[in-house]
């Protein structure tokens, strides 16, 4: 292994709105030729070496059984010992991915064996990994759970396979005794082309449990038991409707990653588990982005602060490189939205927590309707779709005036509304490309529509899963689409391609109009 490079254990991060992973890529040079992967290029296939499989897995027998804490506690181990990490989490998680960029310093990358193809996910790996010591990934659920019940479609063993890297497994111990060694046993037996690099228990209630339960394993599984983890809830982050704290509200401080970083190297034989894995493989030559820097550049606008911070990187990096130079403002802070915009994108969040925050910002809910009135291209997802509709009302049934592009209202429910992947077809032209064109994403939100107009077209033809009826979603006036659904645009990148185009033209009819 090359000498790492040391790595503040606080990622380098502070608690400011824009200091995100995004500048924090477009300011480092090294960041940008490693993890910067050009995924058009990516789309295409263009990759020149093996898989560089010096890393691991952490996945659970079931989603509540720590991976998520264990995750950021190995993360916060390997960056304390000096490792440059390479983290990734699988499934289509928007908050996971940021506490991994807190700990590690490095941007997180979301893996999906449904959303994106088997190509698209080894080559992201891959070229992530080519400036990294080790790569650590977080699964999704419970190992073997994905997309259906049939397959393996979604899930984390699939993504094991396709990744070649070694599973560590994470059992929740409390109230369990020899039984544990029953359900290892079946994990480990399932899928013989899963690897499996150890077992830790987690949430055990003393040394003699976690010696009962060494002793229930031996003769009945191969793996290792690599430790355990005692009952301590003051390490884990506090959930809402929609998951964990996100990073930009709830930030891990320093003292908390050095505990989590002490936890792994007092209970986990660390030692053993790395000398389990296979070291790194020469890489050819870099990936080449299929559009160039030489394209003339239009200037998207990307509302990014606590209320919008839902994003996936490769959405944003696509736009670059069909051409769009990302320039990110705040609906919370800022009066006025940046100069010349030639398009704006709203991604996910929590506009709910912030609604009077938003709704006292008149200047720049106003000047946003007066973008979309002009016919600008305008993208929102979820969150950023609540934001363009004309109302929100909370829990508390308090309504707040939103941007009013669309005249809808929404309304936030106590129990959840929406969940699931989601593969739309376009039924008629929109911002994001032609009638016919399919697009993948995952839908997840404790909102509804409270108020529609049937004028308004909706232009999604959305298959939930296999099998089951299509139905209507995707809501377009002029040229501002709104949806509930978070597409990535790996799964098809005419997305982003069509996006930026849609921002050139409307720049171009309004320089002939000055």
């Amino acid at each position: 292994m090359a000498m790492p490079l040391p790595i503040d254990s606080g990622g380098g991060y502070s608690s400011g709105v824009f200091n995100t992973e995004w500048e924090k890529l477009q300011g480092d040079e090294s960041a940008q030729d490693g993890c910067h992967a050009h995924p058009y290029a990516i789309w295409h296939g263009l990759k020149e070496w093996g898989s560089m499989s010096n890393g691991f897995i952490i996945a659970g027998t079931s989603s509540g059984s720590g991976k998520t804490t264990l995750t950021l506690a190995f993360m916060a181990a390997l960056s304390a010992r000096g490792y440059r990490l390479a983290p990734f989490k699988i499934g289509p998680d928007f908050i996971d991915p940021g506490h991994h960029t807190r700990v590690t310093g490095a941007a997180s990358r979301n893996l999906d064996g449904w959303m994106l193809t088997r190509d698209y996910n080894q080559t992201l790996f891959d070229r992530c990994r080519q400036k990294a010591d080790l790569a650590v990934v977080e699964g999704v659920m419970g190992l073997y759970d994905g997309y259906d019940g049939r397959s393996e479609a979604g899930s984390t063993a699939q993504m094991a396979k396709w990744l070649n890297l070694p599973v560590v497994l994470v059992v929740d111990a409390r109230s369990m005794a020899r039984s544990a060694a029953a359900l290892v046993q079946g994990f480990e037996r399932f899928d013989p082309g899963v690897r499996f690099a150890g077992v830790v228990f987690n949430r055990i209630g003393s040394a003699r449990h976690l010696t009962y339960l060494e002793e229930a394993l031996e003769g009945h599984v191969a793996m290792p038991c690599l430790g355990g983890i005692p009952r301590d809830a003051s390490i884990e982050i506090p959930e809402r409707h929609l998951g964990l704290h996100t990073a930009d509200d709830h930030p891990l401080e320093k003292e908390k990653i050095t505990r989590l970083a002490q936890l792994i190297e007092t209970h986990i034989s660390m030692d053993g588990l790395l000398a389990t894995l296979e070291a790194p493989r020469a890489s050819g030559r870099p990936l080449v982005a299929a559009g160039g820097k030489n394209i003339d550049r239009v200037r998207i606008g990307v509302a990014r602060d606590a209320a919008f911070c839902f994003y996936y990187p490769d959405n944003l990096e696509l736009m670059e490189d069909f051409g769009a130079e990302i320039i990110f403002f705040s609906p919370l802070t800022d009066g006025t939205l940046p100069e010349d915009l030639d398009g704006v994108y709203f991604g996910g969040g929590y506009p709910e927590l912030y609604a009077a925050l938003l709704a006292s910002n008149s200047p720049l809910r106003t000047a946003v309707r007066g973008c979309s009135q002009s016919n600008m291209p305008i993208y929102a997802e979820c969150g950023g779709f609540m934001y363009l509709c004309d109302h929100l009302t909370d829990l508390d049934d308090q309504t707040y005036p939103m941007a009013g592009c669309f005249p809808f209202g929404t309304r936030m429910l106590t129990r959840r509304k929406a969940l699931g992947y989601r593969e739309i077809q376009l039924t008629a032209p929109s911002p994001l490309g032609p009638a016919g064109l399919v697009g993948r994403g995952h839908e997840f939100h404790y909102s509804e529509l409270s108020a529609t107009d049937s004028s308004i077209a909706s232009i999604y033809a959305v298959t939930p899963r296999s099998g089951a009826a299509q139905s209507s979603e995707g809501y377009r006036i002029r040229k501002t689409l709104g949806s509930y659904i978070h597409l990535h645009f790996g799964s098809n990148p005419d997305m982003a391609r069509h996006f930026v185009a849609s921002c050139r033209l409307f720049r171009e009819e309004r320089i002939q109009r000055r």
